[in-house]
C-alpha cells in the first residue's frame, strides 16, 4: 500500500535521501525546505526518477514558528490524509544570531519546530500513523532556562540537549496518547553520517548517509516499528535501545513538555 509521507529538511543529506529512497518506492513524499529554490530543483529531481510516486514541495523555515504553522496549515490544506511524519530537520551550528525570537535556534528547530508541527498534523496522521522523530546518539541533561531562553549555550552542548529533549517529547506523546495513536518513535539515524552538519561541524567527510536514510525508510514503513510507540531506536546498534536516562523518566519529560508547551502558548498570545 502506498503512503503519503512528509518529511522536513529533505532538500539534502538524510532527509533528501530518505525521500529519495520512497518515491523511488512510489509513495507519495512531501518535501519541506528553507529554500524555494533549492526545493524546486529537488522536487525536478525526484519527479524525473523512473516511477516516482508524487512529489510535493513546502516550504517553512523552521526555525520562525509563525513558519512551523503556516506549514501545517499548508499541508492540511493540500492533502486528506497523512500516514507518516518524518521530524528529520535540524541544526547544529545556528548560522548566525543562536537566538530567534528569544530562542536558542537549535531548540527551535530541533525540538519545538517538531513538536508543534506533530501537534498541528495529528488530525491527518490518525491511529495507524507514524512520527519518527530524527535524534541522535549525542543526548546530554536538558538545562530548562536554556530551553526557554534564558541562557546560552556552546553548539554541541544545545545539539545534545535539543535532541535530548526531542526523545523526551516523543516518549512523553506516546505514553500520553497510548492506543489514541500514531506510533511515535525516536531514532538515532547512526553517528557521523556524511551530512553537510557533520562535515561543517566536525569537519570529516562521513559515512553514507544512506545508512541514516535506510533506518528512516524503515522506521516509516516497516512492521518492525508497528509496536515501537515510544522507543528509541540506536542505528549505531542496530538495536532499539535505551535512550539517556532522563527519557525514561516520566516527570523529567513532564518537565521538558510543559516547557515547550508554555514557550507555544506565549508565541501564540504574543
Amino acid at each position: 500500500m502506498k503512503k503519503t509521507v512528509l518529511i522536513t529538511g529533505s532538500t539534502d543529506g538524510i532527509g533528501l535521501e530518505t525521500a529519495r529512497m520512497l518515491v523511488l518506492q512510489g509513495h507519495t513524499v512531501l518535501l519541506h525546505g528553507r529554500n524555494a529554490d533549492k526545493l524546486k530543483t529537488v522536487e525536478d529531481e525526484l519527479r524525473a526518477l523512473p516511477g516516482a510516486g508524487k512529489v510535493h514541495g513546502h516550504v517553512a523555515d523552521l526555525s520562525h514558528l509563525p513558519d512551523v504553522e503556516r506549514l501545517a496549515k499548508a499541508v492540511a490544506h493540500h492533502h486528506d490524509a497523512l500516514d507518516v511524519l518524518i521530524n528529520n530537520a535540524g541544526v547544529l551550528g545556528p548560522g548566525g544570531s543562536s537566538f530567534e525570537d528569544g530562542l536558542d535556534v537549535r531548540f527551535v528547530v530541533n525540538t519545538i519546530a517538531p513538536y508543534m508541527l506533530t501537534l498541528r498534523l495529528l488530525p491527518l496522521i490518525g491511529v495507524d500513523g507514524r512520527v519518527v522523530n530524527v535524534s541522535s546518539a549525542a543526548q546530554s541533561p536538558v538545562d530548562l532556562p536554556a530551553l526557554r531562553g534564558q541562557a546560552r549555550l556552546a553548539d554541541m552542548d544545545a545539539y545534545a540537549q535539543s535532541k535530548l529533549a526531542l526523545t523526551m517529547w516523543s516518549a512523553h506523546m506516546a505514553a500520553r496518547r497510548e492506543d489514541a495513536g500514531p506510533v511515535v518513535v525516536s531514532v538515532n539515524p547512526g553517528s557521523l553520517l556524511g551530512t553537510k552538519m557533520v562535515k561543517d561541524g566536525f569537519g570529516v567527510a562521513g559515512s553514507d548517509i544512506r545508512i541514516g536514510a535506510d533506518i528512516l525508510v524503515r522506521a516509516a514503513l516497516s512492521d518492525e516499528f508497528t509496536d515501537a510507540s515510544g522507543k528509541y531506536f540506536d542505528n549505531d546498534s542496530g538495536n532499539f535501545a535505551s535512550p539517556h536516562p532522563d527519557a525514561l523518566d516520566p516527570a523529567k519529560c513532564d518537565e521538558v513538555v510543559g516547557v515547550i508547551e508554555r514557550i507555544l502558548a506565549d508565541k501564540a498570545s504574543a
